[in-house]
């Protein structure tokens, strides 16, 4: 049974339903120590003085913020304490938008919140609610110090809480100067029609199980093969290709032939309307007509 690694409770309008938070990934990177090559003994980090070399105990370390190369604002202890967010353990919903008109690029880290003790039926109240309206809440809470955005959805029986970017944390796709206007370069309508037949043809359902990553499973196979007494053969790097890349019309029609080899499907005649799915949450047969959907605004992360 995992460990909750938060308690507090959900507030929207005047109900609270207290839960319990949870983590919802587990990270499987291959983590290595640093180790000295003569006698594999463990390396240990210590705090120095880049000026002196000497080790500085911890409790002569404050913080520093830069305002000029090497000049900087020294905070003293206790002089941050004041401005630490008020540890409510609330998470305060302040408003419920369309999770489509949410950027993904706002989302970072994904939690499940359960109900805590006698919060079951306000719990699924308030998942139905939201699997009903097709609709996420955003709200603010403070974990380990920090205040922290967040947006809540169902995911079928549970609730999720992803921790999200602020607004002025999104760097701007407009400052990328590499990124080419769409009026500056304009592709040919058989260009285009290339282009979405192969989309077209790539197209699938979403099977997240279908996806690994082969690095990690690689890198433990060497492991295991090292630690039973292997020898590991280290293959020489591949050379560059130097080749000239193919002009972009022969790039999308070997594409489309690669496809039709494995048997794909590319007719874009067979092409159907994109269609709004709806949230996976909702549930069959709900009656309920979601609320009329206002334009969303722009996004600053979709500039060009």
């Amino acid at each position: 049974m995992p460990r909750a690694i938060w308690t507090g409770a959900i507030s929207f309008g005047l109900v609270t339903v207290p839960v319990k938070l949870y983590a919802a990934v587990q990270s499987k990177t291959v983590k290595f120590n640093q180790l000295d090559s003569t006698d594999h003994s463990r390396i240990a980090m210590k705090r120095t003085n880049a000026q002196t070399g000497e080790e500085v105990p911890y409790d002569r370390i404050v913080k520093g913020f830069e305002i000029a190369p090497d000049q900087y604002v020294v905070m003293e202890p206790g002089e941050l304490d004041a401005l630490d967010p008020k540890k409510t353990k609330t998470i305060d919903i302040e408003g419920f938008v369309e999770l489509d008109q949410v950027d993904p690029i706002y989302f970072d880290h994904p939690y499940y919140l359960v109900p805590g003790t006698g919060g079951a039926k306000p719990y699924r109240l308030l998942c139905d609610a939201m699997a009903e309206t097709g609709r996420v809440g955003i709200a603010k809470v403070v974990i380990r110090s920090k205040q922290q955005l967040v947006a809540l959805r169902p995911m079928g029986d549970v609730l999720a809480m992803s921790t999200m970017n602020f607004h002025d944390e999104i760097v701007d796709a407009g400052s990328l100067d590499e990124v080419p206007k769409a009026e500056d370069v304009e592709a040919q309508e058989r260009e285009l029609k290339m282009a979405t037949q192969l989309v077209d043809s790539l197209s699938e359902p979403w099977e997240p199980e279908k996806y690994a990553d082969t690095y990690r499973e690689e890198v433990l196979a060497i492991i295991e093969r090292k630690a039973a007494g292997e020898e590991i053969a280290v293959a020489p790097a591949a050379e560059a290709d130097d080749a000239p890349a193919p002009d972009l019309m022969s790039a999308l029609k070997a594409s489309l032939d690669a496809v039709r080899e494995r048997g794909g499907d590319t007719p874009a005649t067979s092409r159907k309307p994109a269609t709004k799915a709806e949230p996976p949450e909702k549930k069959a047969g709900a009656s309920r007509k979601p609320a009329a959907k206002k334009p969303a605004a722009k996004k600053p992360a979709a500039k060009k």
